[in-house]
This record gives C-alpha cells, structure tokens and sequence, in this order.
C-alpha cells in the first residue's frame, strides 16, 4: 500500500517513529532495533512507520533496511533531504516516502525534490513548522501536509498554534500532526482539527512498551467524564484516565460548574450548553438544543464553529430501550451518552463501537460531586 492511501484511510491513523535520540529530547532508545520495533508497531496497529536515517538521531540506512525487512507497512525515511540522490538512496533501502522540510530548502528546490520523488515512486511528507511554510506546502501543491508542533531552532512544542495549522490545510490533502503527540487526548485534538494521523516518535521510545503504547494512544473509544463541578474531581478524572472532562454550564441542572475549571494538557475540555452559547476557553463544546423547558435528547461536539461528533443522548428523565440500536446505525463520530455505568459501558461499546462514551450522573455521591471509586471503575471498564 502507498503511503498516502494508508494514512487516507478512514479514523485517526499513527506513524510511529523509529529513532534512538533527538536534539529536542536527548538520548531515547539507545539500543533500539528496528525489525523488532516495526514488528511491535505493525502488530499495535501503526498506519505506517517512520525511520530516522540521519546519524545525528542515532540512525542510519541500515535501520531503514531492518525495518523493511521486517514489515509490509509503508515506511517514511527521515532525515535531511535536499538532493535527488538521498531520495533514491530511500528508495533503493525500501522507503515508501521521504520527508522534505521547507525549513531547510526554498520553492525552487523543493519543487524539484517532489518532482524526483515522483520519478522514484515515493510519496513526499512535506512539513511546516509555521503558517507561512504552511501556505508553501500548499502552493507546492504537497498531496501529505505534516505540520510539526515543535519548533526546531528552540525545541518547544506549541500545540494550540499546530491545530490552527491543521485546520487550514485544504481539504483534499493528507494532514499529518507531528510531534508532541504523549496522550490519546493529544491524538484526539489533532484528529478534530483534521489530521488524518499523528506522527509519534519520543512518546513511543519513552515507553517501557513501545507497542503497547501506540496502541493505547490509537485506542477507541475516548472516555468522557462529565457533570464536574469541583477541581479535586477534575483531578480524580485525570488520575483515573479520562481522555475528556466536562463541564455543565446550563442553567437547568443541580450539576452546573461554575466555569471551565483549569485542566492540564492531557486532557481535552469540554463545555456543555443547552442553547445559549458564551465564550469559554473550553477546547470543544457539547451544544444541546432547548424541548419543553428542557435539553433536547441529542447534541453536536464541536470544536470552534466545526462539527466534529454527534452526541447521542437519551430523552430528558426517560429510558429508550433502542438507545444503543439507533446510535449504532448512525454514521461519522458518535458520542454516546446517557445512563452509561461501570456495569453496563463495555456492554454499549461492544453494541455501538462509539467514537467517545460519556457518563456524568451514574458516577456520583450526590449532584455534582463524583465518587472515585466509581469515576475509576468507569474508566478501567470503557477500556474493555
């Protein structure tokens, strides 16, 4: 399979990275072997791979071999490219594609360097650190986009700047969200900006379990806890594993915060609405419509003015014995919520195979203060 194809293909798919040390990072993987990663990331479920060939991450043309030898997963050979014979070197290696940083080259060669890569059958991962390396991709005409959260002269990762970005590559390009990438959260607002898969290398090298980490990062559904009113519950949900924690700013519920309360950058903030919007610093939004005095049973993730998911609820205060039947047959992300448990969510997961499961109610003491135990119980149940 081509690389570009497979990072098309539908859902959020990862490019796990094969690399024994950064300049951002330092020393990773030092006794990394290639075959028996690529293996580990095939088996993960990886999309594709990507090799550092360049000495200067511990790699070489070799590794780029080992792992060719050892999978069929389209393979990504990085390093510093700026002439026609490091790409066929590449290809002779057995790279599917190569990257080609604008940071380092101008229009007229990299131009050049997708001309050649095309001559050589290679896709081309075309990477921007900023919007105006961005709007370069684009006038080049770059079929797969990368857009790289980490700023390669000072290191630091700014991932609020890379989703603005993501969400303004055209529609008809492959987006890849490099680095920075450490949580299925992280993946996740990659994934809702438009990015059809994460690049993910330190987080990967890091791991005791290289292959089990990319699973749990690629991993669905996403867990939800919502109603969170306190920040020792907002604590509780992270510690306990939630990938998204929200917050019910509608006037109608004995469960309505007092606001976004503070959330670290593992997780992904949510702000519920019942028909008026306000302006929070939430990262998406649950908007439900108003029925009767009341929330309407269904609502809209978004994040900005885009839809991203639909929220799938039950009717206010009543029981759908076809809940789980109708949300299955929908299509696209689905979140589902309403009267899931610690009991019953692996039962919903297997029947609707959502997107995200929500819980609020089922996981309290009393309106609006969580009970650990239960939040916990959720969690480690969803990851059936």
């Amino acid at each position: 399979m081509r690389f570009r194809d497979a990072l098309a293909a539908p859902g959020l798919g990862a490019i796990a990275e094969i690399k024994r040390r950064s300049p951002s990072a330092g020393e990773l993987r030092g006794d990394a072997d290639p075959a028996l990663l690529a293996a580990q990331f095939a088996n993960a479920g990886a999309a594709a791979l990507s090799v550092l060939v360049d000495s200067r991450f511990g790699g070489s043309l070799d590794d780029l071999r080992a792992a060719r030898a050892a999978t069929e997963l389209p393979i990504l050979g990085k390093g510093f490219f700026t002439e026609e014979r490091d790409l066929a070197e590449l290809k002779a290696a057995g790279a599917n594609a190569a990257l080609i940083l604008l940071r380092d080259v101008d229009d007229a060669p990299a131009r050049a360097l997708l001309a050649a890569a095309r001559r050589l059958g290679l896709d081309a991962l075309v990477e921007a650190h900023d919007a105006e390396e961005l709007d370069r991709a684009v006038r080049l005409e770059a079929e797969i986009v990368g857009v790289n959260a980490r700023d390669l002269g000072s290191f630091e990762i700014d991932r609020r700047a890379q989703l603005e970005l993501v969400a303004r590559v055209p529609h008809d390009r492959v987006v890849v969200a490099e680095s920075g990438v450490h949580t299925r959260a992280q993946g996740a607002a990659a994934e809702l900006a438009g990015a059809d898969a994460i690049l993910v290398g330190t987080a990967l090298m890091r791991a005791t379990d290289p292959g089990a980490k990319l699973a749990e990062l690629i991993s669905r559904p996403l867990v939800k806890v919502c109603g969170l009113t306190r920040d020792e519950d907002v604590a509780i949900a992270v510690d306990a594993g939630a990938d998204l924690v929200g917050f019910i700013l509608a006037r109608e519920t004995p469960r309505q915060a007092p606001r976004v309360l503070d959330v670290p950058d593992s997780v992904l903030s949510v702000a519920v609405f019942v028909e008026d919007v306000d302006e929070t610093p939430a990262d998406l939004v649950q908007l439900y419509a108003r029925e009767n005095g009341h929330r309407a049973r269904h609502a809209t993730l978004y994040r900005g003015t885009e839809r991203v998911a639909s929220v799938v609820d039950l009717p206010w205060l009543r029981e759908d014995p076809l809940h789980w039947s109708r949300a299955s047959s929908l299509e696209g992300r689905v979140m589902l919520a309403g009267g899931l448990s610690p009991e019953n969510v692996c039962d919903a997961i297997e029947a609707v195979r959502p997107w995200a499961v929500d819980a609020s109610s089922s996981l309290e003491t009393s309106p609006g203060i969580k009970n650990e135990a239960k939040v916990r119980a959720f969690v480690e149940a969803a990851r059936c």
